[in-house]
Parts: structure tokens; sequence; C-alpha cells
């Protein structure tokens, strides 16, 4: 088998065009080199700061990033979107496109005998209970059909707006001292390991970049961000590594 590669949190679409214009070229340059020994590849949520797909429209822009990744899907290379916090509201467009697999939770998996478990990262672990109700409100049926309602001009206008007024779109973030006694996605997975082993638990979300020992024999991996760390892992078939896109 090729290698399984994963990355997450590049919130293509701030601060602004030209910015995310960079971010999203290093993206694809990453995603042309390895995609010659990968046998599938993770985008594991929030690729896009804000992603709604409308009946018949799509949000504009990203061309450079979803040519490649047909040219990826097209070559064999199997791909998975994980739907984040950000970009929740996918719709079939991906599957349609590249036959990529699109995950709304969690994704437990086997290769060569290694055991991944596969998630955001948002809404679990105990306490934030007012995100966990905004985001079963953002999922419903309901939401999704008001939403879809407003003409994409305005629907995707406000959405764009409220993301250039985000913490993250203005930059407003310094590297965080981490305590890994009170890091939330770290006690969950070992809350998890006391019924079921995972060798690797793999999240996104928290944009930090960890690759933390949870006992002997499992690891809690978080892929970081592409604002500070241009951090990914891959995996072999017989061990995993966080790395830095260098170029």
């Amino acid at each position: 088998m090729g290698n399984l590669y994963f990355a997450s949190d590049f919130h293509l679409g701030i601060p602004n065009a030209q910015e995310s214009l960079i971010r999203e070229r290093k993206l694809v340059a990453w995603l042309e080199s390895i995609a010659p020994q990968a046998d599938e590849i993770f985008l594991v949520g929030d690729v896009f700061d804000f992603w709604f797909e409308y009946k018949y429209v799509v949000p504009k822009g990203y061309t450079r990033l979803l040519g490649c990744l047909a040219k990826i899907a097209d070559s064999g290379v199997k791909l998975h979107f994980f739907k984040g916090n950000h970009d929740m509201w996918m719709f079939g467009y991906f599957e349609q496109e590249f036959g990529a697999t699109v995950h709304s939770n969690e994704y437990i998996f086997e290769r060569n005998g290694k055991k991944f478990f596969v998630h955001h990262g948002d809404g679990l672990g105990k306490g934030d209970e007012n995100y966990k109700l905004l985001k079963k409100i953002f999922r419903s049926h309901l939401c999704q059909r008001t939403f879809a309602f407003l003409h994409p001009s305005i629907g995707i206008g406000l959405a764009n707006y409220f993301s250039s007024k985000s913490r993250l779109a203005q930059m407003h973030f310094e590297l965080e001292d981490i305590d890994i006694d009170k890091e939330w996605l770290v006690q969950y997975s070992k809350d998890l390991l006391q019924t079921t082993h995972y060798d690797y638990m793999i999240f996104g979300h928290r944009h930090l970049a960890l690759d933390i020992p949870l006992n002997s024999n499992s690891r809690y991996i978080n892929l970081g961000d592409w604002f500070k760390f241009y951090s990914y892992a891959e995996f072999n078939g017989t061990d995993i590594a966080l790395l830095k896109w260098e170029r």
C-alpha cells in the first residue's frame, strides 16, 4: 500500500483573498508532492473558513485546490474530507466531483494492523455545552434549509463578513504554552482508550502541532494548522510521523 497523509485547518478564504491564495498555493504544492506515494489523503476539517453548498452553487474561488484534488482523485488516490466547525455544510459536491468520502463524525479504520481514530475535534469531550448546542443547530436540516433560501450573494456574503471578523482572520493569536493535563482532546482520547484500543488518535481543530504518547501503545496526534505550523502527518505503513512542509 501507499502512504496515508493527514492535514487540517487551512481556513482558506481568510484573512483576505491575497493571503489565502498564498496558503492555497502552498497546500497545492504539498498535495502535488505527496500524491505520487499516497494511497489515501485525509483533509481533517476546516479546509475552508466557510463552505456552504447550495443546490447549484458552491462558494467562489479555490480553483487551484479543486483542480489539484480532481487530478489526484483521477490518478487513483482516495480522498477523505472531514466536516469541520467552519465547513460542515457539505452536501454531495466532493463526492460527485472527486469520489471522495465525507465524514461528519469520527472515522475508525485499520491499516497494516494499526487502528486509527480520526475526527476534526470540535464538540468532543466534557464542557463547551454552548458550542455543542450550536453545532446541533447548524447541522440540523431545518437550519440548513432555511439558510439555503437566502440568495448565495447574501448567505455567502454574510458568512464571509463574519469570517473576516474572527480572531483567526485578524491573526490575533500566539503560540500557546500547553498544559497536557488540561488539554481536553488529550483527556478525551485517554477516556476512549479505557474501553477501546487505538494506535493513533488524530485530530485537528486546536491549531496545535502535537504528537503525544497516551500510553505505551497509543499516540495522540494534533495536526496543527497552516497558519503557524504548516504541519501534516504521514503514515508509511509502519509508523506515523508529524512533519512540517518547508517549501
